[in-house]
């Protein structure tokens, strides 16, 4: 920034400053600047959502690699005006308007919600306040994705019909929640107490082993004569979580269908999910009047063909909202690639993972570029990371599930906020479902991504992927304003 600007500009900034301050020093005694803070701490966020200082005014939030500042807002906001420079420039351009976005958070797994239930009351009320609401103090997560029976971050596998060996219960008499019952539905009404708009996708690691070709909670695959059977269980599923008073947004038919190896899975080709959905799911789902959503899929980048080849049949595609991703391997343009090829269709990014011990700066560096900024600009219409929570050795999980997946919050004595609760909190706590992405100009070394909310305030994350200090232009129309961000430092910018 030049002398005469800011000599220009002192006068204007110095009241707005000084009240500004005096909130952050009052702030300071509440709230700690330590990522290890207990839940009875608020995390140091705005009140309602969004609260710029004047029409012309650019908040600040920013989180660096060395954890100095952990999404907090700076003492002085950014204002626009006309200032002459050589600097890169982030240009927004409103006229250019994208998907909306459905929402940005994680998924709720058994261990999560096992870990969330057993906190003392007010600790538990307290971290689902924050993680849920756009309160005071909260990030606002707004998508959650559950596991349809176990996923590997269970204690153990089961699923909703559980049988004897050699029995089979084609009526499914024997479907039920209960295992659900204890910690998850209860974490998860408590979430929708705080949001009730929170959206939920369904997804199942298996089917029960009895409709399987190997009998086993690993592997095998769906046996053609239990289609039919398989796609009531899921009506049953979607319906009895409705009778919960919990809607089910969405349901892929199988977590990563081409990774038969981790307890719980199931091998599914392109090929039989097509059948699966042509022939049985899609018109079950039609049938029983269900309006929850099937997204196809739900696995990595490396092969869009798979959604494509299920898009491509003019009959299993009218059932299909969308199709659904990861990024264990494959580029994230993948999603650019299947909207292109079905631009009609949706694109959702469901799962990442951060391992742990996770690097912090690395972590948020890698999972900002490729899937807050990544995933959004190829068509995303969420972002949603990889197990909300753990204790520090990274359990529960089924005897050969993730053993080192990190959460978003280690819950053990106390609850420490991981890399994952900052990358998603950039977005979540912004970025409100029904925004819309828009266009944004991408410098050397600052990829970003521009929303416009549905209340039209402009939102922009950026991260400066260089190792050193960088200062840059934010333009929109004749205006800009000059903002510097530190090196590998993530921040979103928000104005009306």
């Amino acid at each position: 920034m030049n002398t005469n600007y800011r000599m220009n500009n002192q006068k204007t900034f110095f009241v707005k400053g000084f009240l500004i301050l005096i909130l952050g020093i009052c702030s300071a005694f509440s709230c700690t600047k330590n990522d290890e803070i207990t839940v009875s701490d608020p995390v140091p966020v705005d009140t309602n959502g969004i609260v710029p200082f004047g029409n012309r005014d650019i908040e600040v939030w920013i989180t660096r690699p060395d954890k100095t500042s952990l999404l907090r807002q700076q003492v002085v906001a950014l204002a626009f005006g006309v200032h002459q420079n050589q600097l890169p420039a982030i240009t927004i351009d409103t006229s250019l308007t994208y998907q909306a976005v459905d929402g940005f958070g994680f998924s709720l797994t058994g261990g999560s919600a096992y870990h969330i239930n057993r906190l003392p009351q007010s600790q538990r009320d307290a971290i689902i306040h924050e993680l849920f609401s756009t309160d005071s103090g909260c990030i606002g997560i707004s998508y959650i994705r559950v596991s349809i029976g176990a996923s590997d971050l269970d204690a153990s596998v089961f699923s909703y019909n559980d049988l004897e060996p050699g029995e089979t219960d084609p009526d499914l008499s024997k479907f039920s929640l209960d295992p659900d019952r204890i910690d998850l539905i209860p974490v998860i009404k408590s979430a929708l107490a705080h949001n009730p708009d929170l959206k939920i996708m369904g997804t199942p690691w298996s089917a029960p082993v009895w409709m399987k070709s190997n009998k086993n909670s690993i592997g095998g695959s769906l046996l053609p004569e239990y289609y039919s059977t398989y796609a009531r269980y899921l009506v049953k599923y979607v319906q009895e979580m409705e009778a919960e008073g919990i809607r089910i947004e969405a349901i892929t038919p199988q977590n990563e269908p081409l990774h038969p190896g981790n307890n719980p899975s199931m091998y599914m080709t392109a090929a039989e999910q097509l059948e699966f959905i042509k022939f049985h799911l899609g018109p079950a789902f039609q049938e029983s009047n269900l309006k929850t959503k099937i997204i196809v899929y739900d696995h990595n980048c490396d092969h869009p063909e798979y959604a494509i080849h299920i898009l491509n049949d003019t009959v299993a595609r009218s059932f299909v909202d969308g199709s659904a991703f990861h990024l264990y391997a494959g580029d994230i343009s993948a999603l650019t690639q299947v909207h292109n090829a079905h631009p009609d269709k949706n694109v959702y990014f469901t799962e990442q993972w951060v391992g742990g011990p996770s690097n912090f700066g690395g972590d948020m560096k890698w999972h900002m570029k490729n899937l807050i900024i990544g995933a959004t600009r190829n068509w995303s219409k969420t972002v949603i990371e990889w197990n909300l929570a753990s204790d520090p050795y990274y359990k529960p999980h089924t005897k050969g599930g993730c053993s080192n997946c990190e959460g978003a919050l280690t819950i053990f004595s106390s609850v420490s906020r991981n890399v994952s609760y900052y990358i998603i909190g950039h977005a979540s706590k912004f970025v409100k479902p029904g925004s819309v992405r828009i266009g944004s100009t991408m410098p050397f070394n600052l990829p970003n991504v521009a929303f416009i909310t549905p209340e039209g305030y402009k939102v922009l994350i950026v991260l400066n992927e260089g190792s050193n200090s960088q200062s840059f232009n934010i333009s929109q129309g004749d205006r800009n304003t000059i903002a510097t961000l530190s090196g590998g430092s993530v921040a979103t910018y928000i104005w009306k």
